[in-house]
């Protein structure tokens, strides 16, 4: 409908129209009725089409050839891929079968990393696929991930401690992407934990020491947790790989020693990381 508003002049003159406001009351398009007071001599406005043609948006952005089209496409398969693992590993999981699960959770690792690199690598990097990856990471990592541990303990402790333990991995991750999403991006640090890094944690110690204490495995998935949504910066995998080979080289020989030992002991080294540059940071400023 149509409301109009009148006022008379301060001369005692006529009153003019001096105000129309549309409103449309129904789905019905191109019909409106005209409010008026008696004696306005005014006529309904004719309307057309109240519908608004959303614009059309690129996914991705530049020139749309065929080879970057294929690129595009080519990145963001490996993003569902991503997406479609977890979701394997959370029917697996529910199912018991919580090694493949695990299994599976490190080949969505893989192919989260995978698809930045090739997008950077090929040039079809977008607000789409950042969206998207960070929509899979949720799925793979915040999800997924919490449901594959939750199977490795729920026969081993009670639901009061592992449930509310493995959803905090989920809000945690929740917030760590959306403070990622909305935070300017520093070359050199992480703000907390990635999620992916949590991700993979939680996957090869499912691996590699399905037997450790149920104690100490539902802590380190609360420490793990709390590290996501921690402002304490930890070096991204570019530079660490940066490191003397000596230092890259101590790893793999504890492994051949005692990998379970050597895994928690560089998963430790990682987290106790962030506070200590953080103490750095501070006592530098």
């Amino acid at each position: 409908m149509v409301r109009v508003g009148r006022r008379s002049s301060e001369s005692g003159r006529a009153a003019t129209a001096t105000r129309a406001e549309v409103i449309y009351t129904g789905p019905e398009l191109g019909q409106a009725r005209a409010l008026a007071q008696p004696g306005a001599h005014l006529s309904p406005p004719a309307v057309t089409s109240a519908a608004v043609e959303a614009e059309s948006v690129s996914l991705l952005p530049g020139e749309h050839t065929v080879a970057r089209r294929a690129r595009f496409a080519l990145v963001n398969a490996c993003t569902l891929a991503s997406l479609s693992l977890g979701l394997l590993a959370i029917f697996l999981a529910m199912r018991g079968d919580v090694r493949s699960a695990a299994a599976c959770l490190v080949a969505c690792v893989v192919f989260d990393g995978l698809d930045g690199a090739l997008a950077r690598k090929l040039g079809v990097t977008s607000p789409f696929g950042a969206q998207m990856d960070s929509l899979a990471d949720m799925c793979s990592f915040g999800i997924a991930a919490p449901v594959v541990v939750h199977a490795l303990l729920a026969g081993e402790a009670a639901a009061a401690i592992t449930v509310p333990a493995c959803a905090l991995v989920a809000v945690c991750a929740a917030i760590r992407l959306a403070r990622f999403n909305v935070s300017p991006k520093d070359g050199r640090f992480f703000c907390g934990v990635p999620t992916t890094m949590v991700a993979a944690v939680l996957a090869l110690g499912t691996l590699i020491a399905p037997s450790a204490p149920v104690g100490l495995q539902v802590a380190a998935v609360v420490l793990l947790a709390l590290a996501m949504v921690s402002s304490f910066p930890y070096v991204k995998l570019a530079r660490l790989l940066r490191l003397p080979p000596w230092v890259l080289v101590l790893p793999v020989v504890g492994a051949l020693v005692n990998y379970e030992v050597t895994f928690a002991v560089v998963v430790l080294a990682y987290l106790a990381s962030g506070p200590v540059l953080w103490i750095r940071n501070r006592a530098t400023a």
